[in-house]
């Protein structure tokens, strides 16, 4: 079974929430950090090797998604949202930047065992051959001014006094 890098990204996605939602439950707040890297690891493991490079990005993005998500919600029992969001994400955030770290760590290594350094060469080559193709090249649409062009002309004869 291989997934696209959208699955891929959703399996860490639901894999992270599927953490904050037993770390409630339990209280154990390891389960959070263990659950992004584990589904990180699965999703990079059965993700397509042509898309392994859309793929190593996205941890930390993932990351983020989930943890707004899950304050979001906690915020709107709170008397203020905006207060509450902004101190949930701060404290989920930096609780879970080892875990952050060590998913893209993770996902980069497992990656580029996988293949991502063949698609880091062939996005290389499509860009050079893109810089490659010879643009057309325009046609002047406009006649140089000659010198002066920004003094002051005068424009006819000079108006004779009565």
């Amino acid at each position: 079974m291989k997934l696209t890098a959208r699955g891929a990204i959703a399996l860490a996605f639901a894999a992270t929430i599927a953490g904050y939602v037993l770390t409630s439950w339990l209280g154990l707040g390891f389960l959070i950090g263990l659950f992004f890297v584990a589904g990180s690891l699965l999703g990079v493991i059965l993700a397509n090797r042509r898309e392994l490079l859309s793929l190593v990005v996205t941890p930390p993005l993932v990351f983020f998604c989930a943890t707004f998500v899950v304050e979001l919600l906690r915020a709107f029992s709170s008397a203020s949202i905006v207060g509450s969001l902004a101190l949930g994400l701060y404290t989920s955030l930096s609780a879970g930047a080892p875990w952050l770290f060590a998913g893209s760590a993770v996902v980069l290594a497992v990656a580029w065992r996988r293949g991502l350094r063949d698609n880091v060469r062939d996005l290389r080559e499509e860009l050079r051959a893109g810089a490659e193709v010879p643009r057309p090249r325009r046609e002047q649409t406009f006649a140089p001014e000659p010198e002066g062009y920004f003094e002051p002309r005068v424009y006819g004869t000079a108006r004779r006094e009565e």
